[in-house]
C-alpha cells in the first residue's frame, strides 16, 4: 500500500497520481543515498506521506518535483546520519585467501545491496534511462556512502539530476558557494576512488553478449578450462554478507572448485541490476530434487573478458524484490 493510500487519509484521485509518477526517480535517488533498495522503498514512503499531510503547506508555492525533493532529502539524510555507511567487501580490508576460514559473516546493514534496474530507470526518453543505469552502477554507490549526507545529495543533485546550483541551494535552505564547495569536495573524493557521475556504463554488443552466454553455459557445466578463458587475470569476487573478497582469476577459480564447489550444477537466471548484468543462481537441493535460490550474481565485463563478480547471498529477501521464482523444478 502506498504512502498516500494511508487508510486515515483522503487523497484526491489526481493528487494521488501526481505524486505517485514521481515513485520511481525518488525511489533512484533515495537508493544511491542509502545504498539499500528496502530503505530507499522506506524512505519514497515516508516522503509520500509527509508530503501528503504537508499539502496545505505546499499551496502549489513551488514545483512539486522540488517539494518532494527537499522531503526526501531530510528524509535520506535523517536515515544516513543514524547508522555507518554501507559498504562492499573491498572497502573492509584486503584480499585473503580462498579458504572457507576467511569467511566472517557481518550484518546486513554493513553491505550495499542491489536493486533492480526496473525499480529505478524511468519510462522516458532512451538517454535518461542510459543515465539512471549508469549512476546506479555499485562502484558508484559504493563511492557515494564515502560522501558525508549532505555532500552526497549535492552530488547526486547537481550531476546525476543535473539541478542547477541555485536549485540544489533553495531545496538544501543555504547559499550556492556553499552548494558549490560541497560539490567540488564531493568531485575530489570520487575522483580518489578513480570514478565520476559522467563514466558511461559500457554498452552491451554482440560481442559481450556471444560472452556471456559462454559464461552461462560454462558456470552450467562448471567448466573449468572454459571459465579460465572468460576471466580476466585481475578479475574479483566478493560474497556479501561475508566479509571475504578475492583477487585474482587464480583465487576466484580456487574458490569456485574448492569451498565453493557446491555450486557446481547450478542453475542461472538471467535479470538486471544496478545497470549492470546479472543472474539469480540456483543451486542443487540438498533434497535431490530441483534447485533452491542461492545469490544474485551481478558481473562486471571491461576488455572482452568478466572482471568482477559479486555475489549477493541474501536469497529471502532479493529473490522476491528482483521478481525470481523461489525456486527451480528439475
Amino acid at each position: 500500500m502506498s504512502a498516500v493510500q494511508d487508510p486515515s487519509l483522503a487523497v484526491a484521485p489526481e493528487l494521488e497520481l501526481g505524486l505517485e509518477r514521481h515513485r520511481k526517480e525518488l525511489t533512484g535517488y533515495c537508493y544511491r543515498m542509502l545504498g539499500s533498495p528496502f530503505e530507499a522503498e522506506d524512505a519514497v514512503q515516508e516522503t509520500l506521506l509527509r508530503a501528503w499531510r504537508g499539502l496545505e503547506r505546499f499551496e502549489g508555492r513551488a514545483a512539486l518535483r522540488s517539494w518532494l525533493y527537499r522531503i526526501a532529502t531530510n528524509v535520506c539524510v535523517d536515515m544516513a546520519n543514524a547508522r555507518a555507511r554501507r559498504a562492499l567487501p573491498m572497502d573492509l580490508g584486503p584480499a585473503r585467501a580462498p579458504v572457507a576460514e576467511n569467511l566472517h559473516e557481518l550484518p546486513e546493514a554493513t553491505w550495499i545491496q542491489p536493486i533492480p534496474d526496473s525499480a529505478v530507470a524511468p519510462e522516458a526518453d532512451p538517454a535518461d534511462v542510459a543515465v539512471a543505469h549508469e549512476t546506479i552502477r555499485l562502484a558508484f554507490v559504493v563511492a557515494l556512502q564515502h560522501l558525508p549526507p549532505r555532500q552526497r545529495a549535492v552530488l547526486i543533485l547537481c550531476e546525476v539530476l543535473r539541478w542547477r546550483a541555485s536549485e540544489v541551494a533553495e531545496l538544501l535552505e543555504t547559499s550556492v558557494a556553499s552548494v558549490n564547495s560541497a560539490l567540488q569536495r564531493a568531485r575530489a573524493t570520487l575522483e580518489a576512488h578513480d570514478l565520476s557521475s559522467e563514466d558511461p556504463a559500457p554498452a552491451i554488443d554482440a560481442a559481450q553478449r556471444e560472452l556471456l552466454a559462454r559464461y552461462v553455459e560454462a558456470f552450467q557445466s562448471y567448466d573449468v578450462s572454459a571459465l579460465t578463458s572468460l576471466l580476466r587475470e585481475d578479475a574479483r569476487m566478493s560474497m556479501p554478507p561475508y566479509d571475504l573478497w578475492l583477487s585474482g582469476r587464480e583465487d576466484v577459480l580456487a574458490w569456485w572448485f574448492g569451498p565453493g564447489i557446491g555450486c557446481r550444477g547450478s542453475r542461472l537466471l538471467p535479470t538486471a541490476a544496478n545497470g549492470m548484468v546479472a543472474f539469480g543462481q540456483y543451486k542443487p537441493s540438498a533434497s535431490g530434487s530441483g534447485y533452491d535460490p542461492w545469490a544474485i550474481q551481478v558481473l562486471e565485463i571491461a576488455d572482452g573478458g568478466i572482471v568482477g563478480f559479486t555475489f549477493f547471498l541474501d536469497t529471502e529477501s532479493l529473490f522476491p524484490l528482483f521478481g525470481l521464482p523461489p525456486r527451480l523444478e528439475g
